[in-house]
């Protein structure tokens, strides 16, 4: 069965080689299908994969596949292998699951939309592309991997491309991503360099013989592999892209922007974690980094109107919390809560998109209200996800992942308290945030009229993702809850034991008050008309300033788009534009002035060629 790796990511690619080319002619029904399946076999094929992996393990844990040699030079080649380990089988899990969902959703969801095959052929390829960058055994078939998911999202962000906005957000996305992966470029061009292989294993290897901890080939090598982690993953200060990335449809959220894509940061740094602890300076400046960004995304999230804002914000800050267990080397908590996070916030994503479409395409949380009743499902839903997301305890997912995190945090040197700290208060703000949302669109007046109705399309991944932000959490319980550890058992293969560190009594009581007590605030403040209020008053200067991201675009801004375009219309008669504009001319100008020459007299023409002689006679004589 195991043989059979390569169809994983083959199916979804063939799949979308088919629409791109016949598509059209094919029809919705039949696009819908033939994309829903593919990535379904590929699911059902992963999943077959992992329980054979589990009843018979490999070998160290490692299944390695060569497909054929891509690049072969003196001394340097690269291979397009495949590398399969627990890490890249769970990515690959989730990928292949959650898309095939996500993928049936969007047969209802995109139904009557222009270019649907067009659609199913972009978000095909991106599951293809995700599923490359993933399983890759080299950096070089990654990094293939990793553009490919950047321009599938550029496509997939622009697909409804008749908007300006639209378009707008697409090259935003593109040209921040792009940003980051020329410095991730620059890593990859020096570990070829001073290692001679961009094998991961061989390079892992020998960078572990080489190189001391602390010194400074890592520390720079690092540094460059996450500046484009940070920019995939959308953490400060390259996070700028995903709030306006929600211009493009919701699966494409939901399975992009939350559940695959903008974790490949995160896969990126487990996958290499030899390496980055190489460069403990660099593991360091992660942890500060991510408590930023989850602080900076959840006071954003206070404030936001659009229900698709507010989920693209609580992923932005999600995703810190993984990249804060990442600076303290818990690489199973911030695989865990990737787990966890992946399956319900694409259930929140799908559920919004759910909801509107039963209010005409309405994304103002302010314009809903009183839905409980009428959209008994989605409120359901909506609630089980947001519990996760908010860590409600032991009935959530979220809760036993971020708890995993925040205990990892907790435990580690100083200044580990104070990280721990601002974890707390993003789990109340998280709480406050979504909650807000929940009592504003579900409580209340009927506000928006409901039409339509779900199909089992719409029902089915709702349902399944439910069920799976329930669950999923109690495959690492914390002592007292049962103390289960198979999911850290499961990845010690690939990134060694995990250990639970003794820590005092109030780190998990704590853990359980802050989703409880942001809540509570969301509840007070909904009850006494605070967040109704907020929408027709004129805001504040401080509301303005966080509800934009904390001025990150005003100063990008000022600092980059601003100059860039006034040099733009400086140069547009560009000085070495008119230099050559100058050759041009006097070509010109040489040409007329021969073609006078030429005016049919033979005996001119004999003149000028004894001219030339004579010129020429005396050149060589006097030379």
């Amino acid at each position: 069965m195991i043989t059979y790796l390569w169809l994983i990511p083959a199916l979804p690619l063939f799949s979308s080689v088919i629409l791109g080319l016949f598509g059209p002619v094919m029809g919705p029904r039949v696009s819908g299908a033939v994309g829903t399946i593919s990535v379904g076999l590929a699911a059902v094929l992963a999943v077959s994969i992992g329980l054979h992996w589990i009843s018979h393990p490999p070998t160290n844990s490692i299944y390695e596949q060569t497909l054929w040699a891509w690049i072969t030079l003196p001394g340097f080649s690269i291979n397009l292998g495949l590398y399969l380990d627990p890490v890249s089988l769970l990515m690959v899990l989730v990928i292949t699951v959650i898309g095939c969902l996500i993928h049936l959703f969007s047969t209802e969801y995109m139904h009557g939309e222009d270019g649907y095959s067009r659609y199913f052929a972009y978000l095909n390829l991106f599951v293809a592309a995700m599923l490359l960058l993933v399983l890759a055994d080299d950096l070089a078939v990654l990094f293939v991997g990793w553009e490919g998911v950047g321009v599938c999202s550029y496509l997939l962000v622009g697909f409804w491309f008749s908007e300006p906005t639209n378009g707008y957000a697409a090259r935003k996305s593109f040209v921040v991503t792009r940003i980051a992966d020329i410095a991730m470029l620059a890593g990859l061009l020096l570990l070829s360099t001073k290692l001679g292989t961009l094998n991961i294993q061989a390079m892992l290897t020998g960078a572990v013989a080489t190189w001391s901890a602390g010194s400074l080939m890592p520390t720079v090598a690092t540094s460059l592999l996450l500046i484009g982690g940070l920019g995939k993953s959308a953490q400060v200060p390259l996070q700028t892209w995903l709030p306006d990335a929600m211009a493009g449809p919701t699966p494409v959220s939901a399975l992009i922007h939350a559940a695959t894509m903008v974790t490949a940061g995160v896969y990126l740094v487990v996958r290499t974690h030899a390496l980055f602890l190489l460069a403990p300076h660099v593991l360091d400046a992660i942890a500060v980094g991510a408590v930023i960004t989850l602080l900076v995304a959840a006071f954003a999230g206070l404030v936001q109107s659009d229900i698709k804002r507010v989920l693209a914000y609580s992923t932005m800050s999600q995703i810190g919390y993984m990249f804060l267990a990442l600076g303290v080397g818990a690489w199973p908590a911030a695989m865990f809560h990737f787990l966890t996070h992946a399956v319900f916030k694409a259930l929140l994503f799908l559920t919004a998109g759910a909801i509107a479409m039963r209010l005409n395409h309405e994304q103002n949380i302010f314009a809903m209200g009183g839905l409980r009743s009428k959209l008994p499902l989605a409120f359901w839903a909506f609630l089980i996800g947001s519990a996760s997301l908010a860590a409600l305890p032991i009935i959530s997912a979220g809760f036993f992942s971020k708890e995993m995190i925040l205990g990892a945090v907790a435990a580690a040197p100083m200044p580990g308290l104070i990280l721990w700290a601002c974890g707390i208060l993003g789990a109340v703000l998280t709480a406050t945030y979504i909650f807000r949302v929940v009592f504003t669109v579900f409580l209340g007046p009927l506000k928006t009229e409901v039409s339509g109705s779900y199909g089992v399309r719409i029902a089915v991944p709702l349902v399944t993702l439910s069920v799976g932000a329930l669950v999923v959490g109690w495959l690492e319980t914390p002592e007292g809850l049962g103390n289960q550890t198979i999911f850290s058992r499961f990845l010690t293969p690939a990134v060694g034991v995990f250990h639970h560190l003794p820590v005092s009594f109030m780190i998990p009581l704590l853990g359980f008050a802050a989703p409880l007590l942001g809540i509570g605030i969301a509840y007070v403040l909904h009850r006494n008309g605070t967040w109704a209020r907020a929408t027709t008053t004129m805001p504040s200067k401080l509301t303005i300033f966080i509800r934009s991201g904390c001025g990150f675009d005003m100063l990008y801004d000022e600092l980059f788009v601003v100059p860039y375009m006034t040099l733009v219309r400086v140069l547009r008669h560009d000085p070495v534009d008119s230099m050559f504009a100058g050759l041009q001319y006097l070509a010109i100008v040489a040409h007329r002035r021969l073609r006078a020459m030429q005016i049919g007299q033979i005996r001119r023409y004999a003149s000028w060629m004894m001219a030339g002689s004579v010129a020429t006679i005396a050149i060589l004589l006097f030379s």
